[in-house]
């Protein structure tokens, strides 16, 4: 019901539509699929129990280049979720002041205008395939997390496909 409930509020959020509070999307898209919209306040309020993927902290910790997020979150979670990583990140860019949910343009042109970077100079790691084909189409290169399993038939602009972030570094040193 979970992953259920995950394809919705991503069916929502890559559609287009201007920013609206990320939680009432969350709500909506439980109800879409039978589940307790009540469960994405209860989301809300368990936030900081959150963990990232066991070797997140560790992969990004070797990174030597600044590090960027896009976040579907509010301003608010997204930095309270990377406050969890427990590396510095050079931007957290939230798509609330964006103005619009990825996968629109001026979501990955917010973070690469604050790192300073051109698209052709950075690589944006993809966790949801309309996150990748929007990075794709930004004009930046993107290794796609699919960790979910969300990968379908056909084919992604991806350069490369990884279910762990632990293969990130060989990654960046291609």
């Amino acid at each position: 019901m979970g992953r259920r409930w995950r394809v919705a509020y991503l069916a929502r959020v890559s559609a287009g539509e201007p920013y609206r509070p990320v939680l009432d999307v969350v709500a909506e898209a439980a109800d879409d699929v039978g589940v307790d919209p009540s469960l994405a306040a209860e989301l809300g309020r368990r936030w900081d129990e959150l963990e990232p993927w066991p070797e997140v902290p560790e992969v990004l910790g070797e990174v030597e280049l600044p590090i960027a997020v896009v976040t579907n979150c509010s301003e608010e979670l997204g930095r309270r979720a990377a406050a969890r990583l427990g590396v510095e990140l050079a931007v957290v860019a939230s798509t609330e002041r964006a103005g619009f949910y990825k996968p629109h343009p001026e979501t990955y042109g917010l973070a690469l205008r604050e790192l300073g970077v051109a698209p052709e100079r950075a690589l944006y790691v993809a966790g949801a395939p309309y996150d990748v084909e929007g990075a794709h189409a930004a004009g930046i290169d993107v290794l796609w997390h699919d960790r979910a399993r969300l990968r379908g038939e056909g084919e992604v602009p991806a350069l490369a496909v990884i279910d762990s972030l632990a293969h990130l570094l060989d990654q960046l040193h291609r």
